[in-house]
């Protein structure tokens, strides 16, 4: 391993009805509160009346900021930005899924910040500070309410990016798994795929002795896999969706990755997939994580090998290292596949007439990857084969 320190500040508030605990963590911060959400649906499911009820029981304030978009854009930022500081605004809540908390955490730095946010997503600027902020989470899926990352679009330019800093973790979540009931089936699925991704970009490093490590991200590799099929059947199932709230959590709040550093290349991939065309982040990560294993299996088969038997259940009887690692990938593939998850890019419409432009929006700050550094004609081969 290499040497580590750990610290996660947030305060993690779990179970049903713990959205009343908003009467109890907000007072702490200030009385004027800028409420974040997405495009309506959590007015539609009543959370919306619900925090609001128990804002106005502890007499704040409340702005508002609505229509958050899937690929949060930065426009949207600077219109939070813009109304925290003109309305001296004390505390932002983020109530919706990862977009939403993400652009909440823009939103919170940008806010005491100068200059344009967008400064600081680029890395022009530092973050110096930031408001605070918690979330009301209702979608299982980046762990963005348990870390200090996010990621944001600029639709102007065709650039998406991510970036984090030590300010930028929530002072509290709330996860209820009953908020996420009413998330749709393909959001459900987009869900877990992303949630799995974490874990691979995190499975994926270099260096030895990480034996707890790998069973960790095994585990909760086999969680989902165990529970996906039975939740995408019954969205309703409070405990499978308990399972599954957590397990999103815990794959991106940065204890996996204690004592290494993960890969991340094939999210940078997608981002400047998405990017381009605004597909999906967890669309985008189903198509291309099974390219990128297959690309990058010669840098280290045994783990490869590793992943395929302890979490795809193959039998290496008889096979050599490559085949049965090849067979493990194949059965990801196949498991996504049997959730409803899109293979290719041509499942959104996506050929090859930008192909050359993704490329050099990913390679943008040079070669990346720390398990095997990718360059230009690495992502161009993985590309082509997500056709």
């Amino acid at each position: 391993m290499q040497n580590f320190t750990y610290v996660n500040p947030t305060k993690l508030i779990f179970g049903k009805d713990q959205v009343e605990q908003l009467k109890t963590e907000v007072p702490h911060y200030g009385k004027k509160v800028l409420l974040v959400y997405g495009g309506g649906s959590i007015k539609r499911s009543g959370l919306y009346d619900q925090v609001l009820g128990q804002l106005n029981e502890i007499n704040v304030e409340v702005f508002e900021l609505a229509g958050v978009e899937p690929n949060p854009r930065i426009s949207t930022v600077r219109k939070g930005v813009d109304i925290c500081k003109s309305e001296n605004i004390d505390f932002i809540l983020a109530v919706g899924g990862g977009s939403v908390i993400d652009c909440t955490k823009a939103i919170a730095a940008g806010a005491k910040y100068d200059g344009d946010a967008w400064d600081l997503v680029i890395r022009k600027a530092q973050v110096e500070d930031a408001l605070p902020f918690g979330t009301v989470l209702t979608l299982a899926a980046t762990g963005s309410e348990m870390n200090s990352g996010s990621v944001i679009t600029n639709w102007e330019t065709k650039e998406k990016y991510g970036w984090g800093s030590p300010l930028t973790f929530p002072k509290f979540s709330i996860l209820d798994p009953t908020n996420t009931f009413t998330v749709p089936k393909d959001h459900t699925i987009y869900g877990m795929v992303d949630m799995m991704s974490h874990v691979f970009e995190q499975y994926f490093h270099q260096p030895t002795n990480a034996p707890l490590q790998d069973r960790f991200c095994e585990s909760l590799l086999t969680t989902v896999i165990e529970t996906a099929p039975k939740m995408i059947e019954d969205l309703e199932n409070y405990e499978l969706r308990e399972t599954i709230l957590y397990a999103g959590t815990i794959a991106l709040n940065g204890s996996l990755q204690m004592g290494y550093r993960g890969d991340w290349a094939t999210h940078n991939i997608e981002h400047a997939v998405s990017a381009v065309y605004d597909i999906p982040h967890a669309g985008g990560l189903a198509i291309l994580f099974p390219n990128w294993m297959k690309h990058v299996l010669s840098e280290n088969v045994e783990r490869f090998k590793q992943l395929a038997i302890r979490v795809f259940d193959v039998d290496p009887e008889g096979k050599s290292d490559e085949e049965a690692a090849l067979e493990g990938i194949s059965r990801l593939r196949d498991f996504w596949s049997s959730l409803g998850a899109p293979s290719r890019l041509a499942d959104y419409d996506i050929d090859d007439s930008q192909i050359e432009t993704m490329a050099d929006k990913a390679m943008v700050n040079g070669e990346f990857g720390n398990f095997k550094k990718l360059n230009r004609e690495d992502v161009l081969a993985i590309l082509r084969a997500s056709l």
